[in-house]
């Protein structure tokens, strides 16, 4: 652990448009605000104009656009200068696919597998015609040949440059291109053809072999500079389900490092799932407690009640039958039958070779190799298998149920073939360790893919429950549910992080809160949608989509709005995708949120949806507070010190702005002070106690205490709690001490077993409530 560990984090997506420079002029803001840390986006060298870093094409340079390592060490300085530290986002799984800036996949495409750069990337040499598939031109070879040009020793074509063999440049055209170690080829082959690892489905990003020591050493290499040089005391681990060994690269990272650094993962728990404990690793990014912050919020009955009125609304043009699991399993088997085609592939070629080299496992058909690949990728029901644990994950009910694809009961004994090579249980070669982790990583994939960027947009009852790490099919989280994560957290990950927005998150926490209130009023819903049926939409399925995703942003804006659900519906792929475009549908889109929900102020429509406001804002500075005051280490994303509505990306990476000061700020500075003021009631060692309030709506109210010195109360389903009458007689019973108000500084409170407060009281100015114990 490092010895400077957070408090709380602020994450800055620098670009281009706010590289170091700007960031440093925003420490003073940032500091006053009680953060401990600024957490950047990637600092290393990214592809030219990159607005957000991830794609890596040099691990030993700072990125110059933001300003070079000498910029990054200013900001470091003056960071230091206002009790400031840095974390930093690493990016370990993926490069930049791009050969005219990735010098190392430049290098290979040049030598070919005898480049020393050759061991950087996963390429299976052996499939096709033994070359690296590039799949980047715009159409097919014969319809792009005569703009080919070779010069400078390269070949180029419409702006992208390749290298060339040595001794190739003179050939006549067709020779040349089949003289490379690579092959290019149309954009829509790498479904299919692809014979390297990517990111997901982005096959211009390339995966990175960190587990080879020698390529770990030189991609680290000025990073572990950074972090000995105490320029870097913190880093965030990008996707670490996409390598081979995750366990393994946060060994050695942790050696590499000598334990000076807080470090958390971007790891996605789902359902009951915990981290590893034998990772070396502070805890999550905190999507997991986005989960249980978004759910304590939410409404169990109106949930149920608002499920019915979207199917009754959507019908047909939603996905079949508007349920959760069966939209879940549909979509794994089409991302892994279509988008990850190329991965599968990949998975049937080293199982058929595994077993035609084992006299034991011999004449599997590849048919059914590929099939049981298939049918146990989509029952994988988190998102990868790691060193230990595979059983509990790819179960034998899994294999059963894998088997019953299979028309002919014999061909269904390669799916006990594929199984234990997931496991491990069929021996440790090269090949056998190949297939276990590209097993892994294409499943972590595969969910990704499914629920995230499909699923959640096709079914869309609740919007603010589709949210990284989310449950749609299950979206509140009982009290005592929460209560029981956080004793967890608070014993086994003290030091993990907390968010409740991101640059990944799908809608901001306050666009969030606001949909989640419609939980809580099915009925105010349906009116609303009512009032504006006479919009004309292309369907009933992005109708309520749109109109909700507007709800939720609060104001029209067609420039924000429009992209977002076009987006929405591209994800979908019910209608149209982003590789198989419907051109007139997606102009109807656009004309419908443009007329629509881009114009009309949806939340000022009516006097109910009016009377929605402060139940809104409630959510909203409950899950706030909760947030920054619960176990782990809080990070705020950027500009979310204040109100911050903000939709998918890109619309939510726009660059850092400070902002007017609101009722979020001033929450924002009396919890994060009282942080910093007090470590030892936060931190490792602190204690997370519940505390129960006992009256008629006792339900509705949400308290902890921090170690005895600090107590955080708010209000849950504030609509539900007023149409039952309000607070009346409930109290709150506060730990022994004499208690004051952080939020204004001037109420005191008492506390002891006779000593109960009204909670009509303790939330008489604002519906949340944090009390600090005077000393």
């Amino acid at each position: 652990m490092t010895p400077n560990p957070p408090t709380s984090t602020y994450r800055l997506q620098l670009q281009p448009e706010f590289p170091f420079a700007a960031a440093e002029r925003a420490v003073p803001h940032l500091a006053g605000l009680g953060v401990s840390h600024l957490h950047l986006s990637p600092v290393l060298e990214a592809v030219p104009g990159s607005t957000h870093g991830y794609d890596v094409t040099d691990h030993g340079r700072v990125r110059a656009e933001l300003g070079g390592e000498e910029g990054l060490r200013a900001l470091a300085a003056t960071a230091r200068a206002h009790g400031l530290g840095l974390v930093v986002d690493l990016v370990p799984n993926h490069m930049a696919a791009s050969p005219r800036h990735n010098q190392a996949l430049r290098a290979v495409l040049r030598d070919g597998p005898d480049s020393p750069y050759a061991r950087w990337f996963d390429v299976d040499w052996r499939a096709g015609d033994g070359r690296l598939l590039l799949p980047v031109l715009p159409a097919r070879l014969p319809e792009v040949r005569d703009r080919f040009r070779v010069a400078d020793g390269s070949l180029h074509l419409d702006g992208q440059e390749f290298p060339l063999r040595p001794g190739t440049e003179d050939l006549p055209l067709d020779e040349l291109l089949d003289a490379q170690w690579y092959r290019l080829g149309w954009w829509r082959l790498a479904r299919t053809e692809l014979n390297y690892r990517r990111f997901f489905t982005v096959s211009e990003l390339i995966g990175v072999r960190v587990e080879d020591p020698g390529v770990f050493a030189a991609s680290h290499a000025k990073i572990v500079e950074l972090v000995a040089d105490g320029v870097i005391e913190g880093l965030r681990i990008d996707h670490p389900d996409g390598l081979a060994d995750p366990q393994g690269y946060l060994e050695d990272l942790r050696e590499a490092t000598g334990g000076r650094c807080w470090t958390v993962v971007e790891k996605i728990l789902t359902g009951a799932e915990t981290l590893p404990a034998s990772w070396p690793v502070a805890g999550t990014t905190g999507y997991d407690a986005l989960r249980r912050l978004d759910g304590v919020f939410t409404d169990p009955l109106g949930v149920a009640e608002l499920a019915d009125v979207y199917r009754e609304f959507v019908g047909k043009a939603g996905d079949r039958g508007g349920r959760w699991e069966a939209t879940e399993r549909r979509a794994a088997y089409e991302v892994v039958t279509h988008d990850l085609a190329s991965e599968t592939a990949a998975l049937t070629r080293i199982a058929g070779r595994i077993c035609a080299a084992d006299p034991a496992l011999r004449d599997h058909a590849p048919w059914a190799l590929r099939t049981a690949v298939r049918e146990l990728l989509v029952r994988v029901p988190v998102y990868r298998t790691y060193r230990t644990g595979g059983e509990e994950v790819l179960t034998p009910e899994a294999a059963r149920g894998a088997k019953a694809a299979f028309a002919v009961p014999e061909e269904a004994a390669a799916v006990d073939v594929v199984r234990d090579l997931a496991l491990g249980a069929l021996g440790d070669g090269p090949e056998h360790r190949a297939f276990r982790a590209r097993f892994a990583q294409t499943s972590s994939a595969l969910r990704a893919k499914s629920v995230e960027d499909t699923a959640f947009y096709r079914y869309t009852p609740l919007l603010s429950a589709n949210e990284v790490g989310g449950d749609a099919g299950r979206p509140a989280v009982p009290v005592e549910e929460f209560h029981a994560y956080c004793l967890r957290i608070a014993r086994d990950w003290p030091g993990t992080g907390t968010v409740l927005s991101t640059h990944d998150t799908k809608r901001s926490a306050d666009v969030r809160a606001a949909i989640a209130v419609l939980a809580q009023c099915p009925e105010v819903w349906a009116e609303l949608l009512a009032e504006v049926s006479g919009v004309p939409a292309p369907d009933p399925h992005v109708a309520w989509t749109a109109w909700q995703t507007a709800f939720g942003f609060g104001a029209p804006d067609p420039d924000r709005l429009v992209p977002a659900i076009l987006k929405s519906v591209r994800e979908a792929g019910l209608r149209t995708s982003w590789t198989e475009p419907d051109a007139a549908y997606e102009r109807a889109v656009a004309e419908f949120a443009a007329a629509g929900p881009g114009r009309i102020p949806l939340r000022a429509a009516s006097a109910a949806a009016f009377a929605l406001e402060p139940h809104i804002r409630a959510h909203a500075l409950g899950a706030l507070l909760a947030q920054l005051t619960m176990p782990g280490v809080p990070e705020l994303y950027q500009n979310t010190e204040r109100e911050y509505r903000a939709l998918v990306d890109p619309d939510n990476r726009a660059p850092f702005a400070v902002g007017a000061d609101d009722d979020h700020t001033a929450l924002v500075r009396a919890a994060l002070r009282l942080r910093r003021a007090r470590p030892e009631a936060f931190g490792p060692g602190g204690t997370y106690v519940p505390l129960a309030a006992e009256g008629p709506a006792a339900a509705h109210c949400l308290a902890f205490a921090r170690s005895g010195r600090v107590i955080t109360a708010v209000t849950r389903l504030s609509l539900r709690l007023a149409r039952a009458g309000g607070w009346q007689d409930t109290e709150l019973v506060l730990p022994e001490g004499r208690w004051t108000d952080a939020l204004d500084g001037v109420r005191e409170f008492t506390g002891g077993p006779a000593t109960e407060v009204k909670l009509a009281e303790l939330f008489e100015e604002r519906p949340v409530a944090l009390l600090a114990r005077v000393e």
